[in-house]
């Protein structure tokens, strides 16, 4: 029999990598709940019974049996309730794997699909670990001819036509696709590209959650067969929704939904920062963090990351002054753990300074102080965030930004040395923009309900490290709105210094940003993770060599 009506559950969901029955347990429910609500078919992301992605485990053989046997396990759902599953995991056959999506219904696995695109760029490494499927077939399914796209199987036109050549009447696309800024409104005019071209509607169904450096973000939509928004789903959360669909001579048309609002970039960054911290902690079961609260900016924000993601009793803070730590700083920095209602310890680290001062002096006698000095006081107080991380069971959270990292302006074992890194792909220029939103808007799902969590001076002072008198990071580096732009085009756009140069940058700033840039690739290679934020992130996206002759 033919239907002329269709409910089809999109359950956005956040699965844990590895912790496979945890996941089926979390499909299980999301299944019964859209059931229960009347779903024809409830539609879950790529690869969720796993998480993603998941790297080399993917190749160990007792994850495969685990992740196959959990296909068959969730199977048997479909026996109790009429509603069928489509979802995302992994499949060997004759020893080969795939990425794959089942259809689930009556109790069996009905129909299996391989992923036939595997993305072998950027973050995306499947194939060194899938093979890939062949050619798909339209799912037939109560009178209905289902197309199934995995992920980058949509961002091409090959298959989608081939589906639309057996008639398919309606896409469903199964996605783990991670945040960057400007990736939602590529993915959707991708997506539209592919009904333009096949006059299909399309259900987009995305991962949300953190996994590593990786943040997804959910953003889960449907379009019409003309390319118009029917629904939108909300970025960065958890959702289940049932989207009513009907039959008519034009195919198959999605009833309107209210659409979620649209977040501003700072939002969206604020918000990729907030949910990776908080599955780093949350799935790596870390009892709180702490970090060196200095009284300036970066570890001001790191901070309201941290509190709005896991709640002020989850987050400590230490300032650690030296005989260069100003009475403006050891100010601001309290009223910050003030205002974010987290505890601040302060402990000196001027002792340990006269200490190693005392040590290493028959080796250094003779020898003027220089940069050696300024990066004991960084190592120093590295080594007491330890000793208490140690000690207290915390997560160290390093607070430097991209335009740090990027030229070495940061000490290794010392304001390197941590967990996590929540700045690590936010350029300066960014670190204000996302202050001056938080200060003026609360985060969604935030544990803290102030405003104004930054104080004013910290946002409008001279940035400084305060490792000699009078110090300021002007005097190292170029000004940062001019720095973040080089680094931009040298990291992002991979631009060579003569082009840069060409754009109107002075040529010395471009070649001596450049020579920074290339110097501190070991510096950076020992970094703690972070959360990825650019296109074109370090570590999991830019893998340049250590040893390198080639500086242009």
């Amino acid at each position: 029999m033919t239907s002329q009506t269709l409910h089809i559950g999109i359950a956005q969901i956040n699965p844990t990598l590895g912790d496979i029955a945890g996941n089926i347990d979390k499909i299980r429910a999301a299944y019964h709940v859209l059931a229960k609500q009347g779903a024809d078919i409830v539609v879950f992301p790529e690869m969720i019974i796993t998480g993603y992605p998941p790297e080399d485990l993917v190749l160990k053989k007792a994850f495969q049996d685990t992740a196959m046997e959990a296909v068959e396990t969730l199977a048997k759902e479909t026996a109790i309730h009429p509603a069928a599953i489509l979802v995302g995991g992994i499949w060997r056959e004759r020893d080969v794997l795939h990425n794959s999506a089942f259809f689930l219904e009556a109790g069996k696995v009905q129909y299996t699909q391989h992923k036939m695109m595997l993305p072998n760029y950027g973050v995306f490494d499947e194939k060194r670990v899938f093979t890939p499927g062949a050619l798909p077939n339209a799912i037939r399914w109560r009178g209905i001819r289902l197309g199934v796209l995995i992920c980058e199987d949509a961002w091409g036109s090959a298959i989608p036509k081939h589906l639309a050549s057996q008639d398919v009447e309606l896409f469903i696309s199964i996605n783990a696709s991670p945040y960057e800024m400007g990736k939602a409104s590529k993915r959707r005019k991708t997506i539209q590209s592919r009904v333009s071209e096949t006059d299909r509607p399309i259900v987009y169904v995305n991962m949300v959650g953190g996994q590593d450096e990786l943040v997804f973000d959910g953003r889960s939509f449907v379009l019409n067969h003309q390319g118009g928004e029917q629904v939108k789903l909300s970025a960065f959360q958890e959702i289940l929704t049932l989207t009513k669909w009907n039959r008519t001579k034009e195919g198959w048309l999605c009833e309107a939904q209210s659409l979620a609002t649209q977040l501003s970039d700072a939002q969206t960054v604020y918000q990729a920062m907030m949910l990776g911290l908080r599955d780093y902690v949350k799935k790596n079961r870390f009892m709180g963090v702490i970090l060196g609260l200095s009284g300036g900016i970066d570890s001001a924000i790191t901070a309201a990351v941290a509190v709005d993601a896991l709640g002020a009793e989850r987050v400590y803070a230490v300032m650690l002054p030296s005989p260069y730590t100003s009475k403006e700083s050891l100010d601001d920095a309290t009223e910050c753990a003030k205002r974010l209602g987290i505890a601040l310890d302060t402990i000196s680290i001027e002792q340990g300074m006269q200490a190693l001062e005392g040590m290493l002096q028959p080796r250094f006698t003779g020898k003027s102080k220089d940069i050696t000095e300024e990066n004991i006081q960084s190592r120093l107080r590295g080594l007491v965030l330890m000793a208490i991380s140690n000690k207290e069971g915390l997560m160290v959270l390093t607070t430097g930004n991209k335009s740090e990292m990027s030229v070495g302006y940061a000490t290794l074992y010392g304001d390197m040395c941590g967990g996590y890194s929540v700045l690590k792909d936010v350029y300066k220029t960014t670190v204000y923009k996302v202050s001056e939103w938080r200060n003026q808007s609360h985060p969604q799902n935030s544990l803290c309900t102030t405003l104004n969590v930054i104080p004013e001076r910290i946002l409008t002072k001279a940035p400084t490290a305060e490792l000699k008198p009078n110090q300021k990071d002007q005097d190292s580096l170029p000004p940062y709105d001019v720095l973040d732009a080089i680094l931009e085009r040298l990291v992002e756009k991979q631009l060579s210094t003569e082009d840069i140069i060409a754009q109107g940058y002075d040529a010395g700033t471009v070649e001596r940003v450049a020579r920074l840039l290339y110097a501190a690739e070991y510096k950076r290679r020992q970094s703690p993770p972070g959360v990825k934020i650019t296109g074109m992130a370090f570590g999991r996206d830019r893998r340049y060599p250590i040893t390198n002759a080639f500086k242009k």
